[in-house]
């Protein structure tokens, strides 16, 4: 569905989006291959139904896509808000009943109104993680969360996106991803800054700093690594024989292929 909007660059302009309904599906998890992100995600899932007030809910996604990473029954019975940079992102959105340009790192909700904070593929994309992480706690009730997903800095996916240019970055989505729109306007892959908040302790350092405890926290292969044995069987054999020298070499309990990590933050 189109949504009708003329949009003011200098400021976070409003776009209606109450005529919407959620998706049958939640396409993000049924785009994600078996493996550990999956596995990590559906226990997400599971935290969620456990822990969130029961009625109607309060959900602020920071940094919007196409498709949403809650469990539809959660996204049925919640007012999502949406606010994101790129307005071809803001118009891909399909399943928030408000759509708001605007940039994470400055935009301020009113304090203590939100139950649900949603960052997810976003922190390693922002210049400012510390500013954008203040007003999610701003934002958020008493016993509300905040979930991240985000990449491991740490991991051989985290490295190489990090010191490779951008170009290579749109020529994996393109060539080994199959992704063939990718790095067209709206379309990852996104340029990345990988501030040192991402790195997880360092995160979970701030939120306890901050009021915020861990109630979930999981570092899982990265999902790039299923899709290439799938896509890709022989070039995936090289970088996972890569990744096993690299293991080999590092300390015990070390796996570079876990390049992602889920986290759920409660709020005291």
């Amino acid at each position: 569905m189109n949504k009708q909007a003329t949009i003011d660059f200098a400021t976070a302009t409003r776009i209606d989006a109450n005529a919407i309904t959620p998706p049958a599906h939640t396409q993000a998890l049924l785009d994600l291959v078996s493996g550990e992100a999956r596995d990590s995600l559906l226990a997400v899932h599971d935290v969620l139904r456990r822990e969130l007030p029961p009625g109607e809910l309060a959900i602020y996604e920071a940094g919007g896509g196409s498709s949403s990473f809650l469990p539809l029954e959660i996204l049925n019975r919640s007012h999502v808000t949406v606010v994101d940079i790129d307005e071809d992102q803001i118009r891909n959105n399909d399943y928030a009943q408000e759509a708001i340009l605007g940039d994470v790192q400055t935009y301020r909700f009113k304090p203590e109104s939100v139950d649900l904070v949603i960052c997810y593929n976003v922190i390693e994309h922002l210049p400012d993680v510390e500013a954008a992480l203040k007003n999610f706690c701003e934002a958020l009730r008493r016993g509300g969360m905040i979930l991240i997903g985000a990449p491991n800095p740490r991991s051989l996916s985290g490295v190489v996106t990090k010191y490779s240019p951008h170009w290579f970055h749109v020529w994996f989505y393109r060539q080994v991803r199959g992704i063939k729109n990718a790095g067209e306007p709206g379309e990852p892959p996104f340029p990345t800054f990988f501030h040192p908040l991402v790195t997880l302790s360092n995160l979970e350092a701030f939120a306890a700093a901050h009021g915020l405890e861990t109630i979930y926290r999981r570092e899982v292969e990265s999902p790039r690594y299923p899709e290439m044995r799938k896509r890709k069987p022989l070039f995936a054999a090289l970088v996972d024989a890569g990744a096993a020298a690299l293991n080999f070499m590092l300390p015990r309990g070390t796996d570079m292929r876990r390049g992602d990590y889920h986290v759920i933050l409660r709020k005291r």
